[in-house]
């Protein structure tokens, strides 16, 4: 079981993608494209990505792919992260010496260099690969092994079955091995602050809690399995059998190997530090470079992205006194963030009637934008976009909302969680722009398109660039009002607050990691500079505490897609085609920054 850096592996594995060269400029200089070098350079991509998939049967899973890995977990041992870090630097050795980027097309040459720089930024990651937790409230297996098998793993078959009840059998060596590397780090002083350990304890006990382990209702993962079990086609007796294994796989793998978990997090706990940031690490100041050029694709400094922090602060903060005055709230900024975090019109209940209530507005939203998406992209996805409650084992730990990109067969359509734990972190006014972000025309519709993208290595369909991908999802929040939404200025101004919260992660996150905040000054900042909800700032700033640097990437990505479609319509005047530039934005994947820049300038040159 790959356990070390989350569950989700291959998204992970993917979000390692470099910064390209210009791989535009370079095709303006090559020869007439080779078509035996290209159809070469594809058949080597897809070896490759066979190769890699053999290594991860959960890629294989979260691509829809069942085969006879389908009940097995990947290998999560420092040894095996080695050796797919060798069998890349081999692949990069082996194409650079087949291949000459003059002879091949510009697509095939803008792969080529995605290839060779994700190289390069797998070498700079691989130096700190020990320095990521095992167990954290957001990335620990503790919650994300279960949360695999209820959103991932389908039981379309008996056998499927059989496969989800081998993966449980499963979790108990995987989950050992993790809480060894848990304490290989703990050993070398890589652990997480103290308030991390309540959360994975508390996640761990969720999972393990009711039948068949004790009484009461049946526990996440039990419940999971029978129900996807009675859908089945088959007779009671083999749905009894199945789940009568089911419940034994679970006592005797999963809730020995829990037990394990939460005994030494308990131990953990008790000599955990109360200092934050990575620079308490050996090396930390590395680290945090090495993560923010990661993130954000830029070579910008921790001082320069805290100084643009500061400059968006105040930027939004003028824009939002403006709402104001349109909602006729009296007294300065701080007066009017305590009205828009205390006035409870602008909060659901914490019922059951005020849960469907938020997802009623967040239907509203999405019916509200669907019609206006054909005037403004000349390509949009074909999966379907559901949402959901996320799941009650998690949902304490859990960040207030998130995206699942849909399965390229079409088996599992794009997935917006919202957290709807506590109605007080999550106010109406956010409602349509959280989704404007998560679904469309954020994430879904871009990670859909790219899922759906053909021709392009499954690298490139399947990889991630965070400051590409963030920087839509906050570009998008924006472009819902440019299409005319966001009428009543309350959600407008929840669309600024949303944008002055990744506006604020640049100062509390190169704050926390680089100037040594603690979460302390971290939280009252954003107190004192937004109408954040009280919980919702806490949960923000343990977040930021534990994946370093990858919070800034919002704000980068956001202002360089924002910076390219005010450069294009400046050169281009009435010739300039929103569409055009969506559809250049999102039609080859994501790319980082500078090579996205390259690719909206040959648009312009294009269409000039």
């Amino acid at each position: 079981m790959r356990l070390k850096t989350a569950i989700s592996a291959l998204a992970i594995a993917l979000a390692s993608i470099g910064t390209p060269a210009l791989a535009q400029t370079a095709a303006t200089t090559a020869t007439a494209p080779d078509v035996d070098q290209n159809a070469a350079i594809m058949a080597f991509f897809e070896e490759y990505d066979a190769e890699q998939l053999a290594r991860s049967p959960l890629s294989k899973s979260y691509r829809g792919i069942k085969d006879a890995d389908y009940g097995r977990w990947d290998d999560g041992s420092d040894e095996a992260e080695a050796r797919s870090y060798d069998a890349e630097r081999s692949a990069l050795k082996e194409m650079k010496a087949r291949f000459d980027a003059a002879r091949l097309s510009a697509e095939n040459q803008l792969s080529f260099r995605l290839f060779e720089k994700r190289a390069a930024r797998s070498d700079a990651a691989f130096k700190y690969s020990d320095y990521g937790y095992v167990f954290d409230q957001m990335n620990g297996a503790q919650s994300q092994i279960p949360a695999f098998l209820i959103n991932i793993h389908r039981i379309d078959t008996k056998s499927d079955a059989r496969a989800y009840i081998n993966r449980l059998y499963g979790i108990g060596p995987g989950l050992n091995e993790a809480i060894g590397q848990a304490k290989a780090r703990a050993a070398k002083g890589i652990m997480p602050p103290k308030w991390v350990y309540p959360y994975v304890i508390n996640d761990s006990r969720n999972v393990i809690t009711g039948a068949p382990f004790g009484e009461g209702s049946d526990a996440p993962l039990f419940a999971d399995f029978k129900g996807k079990v009675a859908k089945l086609a088959i007779s009671q007796t083999e749905k009894d059998l199945l789940i009568a294994d089911a419940a034994q796989a679970l006592n005797v793998s999963v809730k020995p190997a829990y037990e394990a978990l939460i005994a030494e997090m308990t131990a953990q706990e008790k000599v955990a530090g109360t200092d934050d940031g990575i620079w308490r690490f050996p090396d930390g100041a590395g680290y945090y470079a090495e993560r923010l050029a990661n993130y954000t694709t830029t070579n910008m400094t921790p001082d320069q992205i805290h100084n643009l922090g500061l400059a968006q602060v105040a930027r939004i903060h003028k824009e939002m006194q403006a709402v104001q005055k349109k909602m006729g709230v009296k007294g300065d900024l701080k007066t009017y963030f305590n009205y828009m975090r205390t006035e409870p019109k602008f909060y659901a209940p914490e019922t059951a009637e005020g849960r469907a209530m938020y997802l009623a507005e967040t239907q509203k939203a999405y019916d509200a934008i669907t019609p206006l998406l054909p005037k403004w992209f000349g390509v949009l996805p074909q999966a379907p976009l559901v949402v959901k409650p996320v799941e009650a084992f998690r949902e304490k730990s859990a960040g207030k909302a998130f995206y699942q990109r849909p399965a390229p067969d079409g088996s599992r359509p794009g997935t917006y969680y919202a957290n709807l734990y506590k109605m007080s972190d999550m106010p109406l006014t956010e409602a349509d722009a959280l989704f404007y972000h998560e679904g469309v025309p954020g994430h879904h519709l871009q990670l859909a398109i790219q899922t759906e993208l053909k021709d392009v290595p499954a690298f490139r369909k399947f990889g991630g660039v965070t400051a590409y991908s963030e920087g839509w999802g906050l570009y998008s929040e924006k472009l819902a009002k440019d299409m005319g939404l966001y009428t009543d200025p309350a959600r407008d101004f929840g669309r600024l607050q949303l944008e002055l919260h990744r506006a604020i992660r640049l100062v509390v996150d190169s704050g926390l990691h680089h100037k040594r905040w603690t979460r302390e000054q971290a939280i009252k900042y954003v107190e004192d500079n937004s109408a954040d909800a009280p919980g919702g700032i806490v949960k923000a700033i343990e977040r930021y505490i534990i994946f370093p640097g990858q919070a800034t990437a919002y704000m980068v990505g956001r202002l360089k897609i924002s910076e390219l479609r005010d450069k294009a319509q400046k050169a281009m005047g009435s010739k300039f085609d929103v569409r055009g530039f969506h559809d250049t934005v999102l039609k080859s994947g994501p790319v980082p920054l500078d090579v996205l820049e390259e690719q909206v300038d040959g648009w312009i040159a294009s269409r000039k």
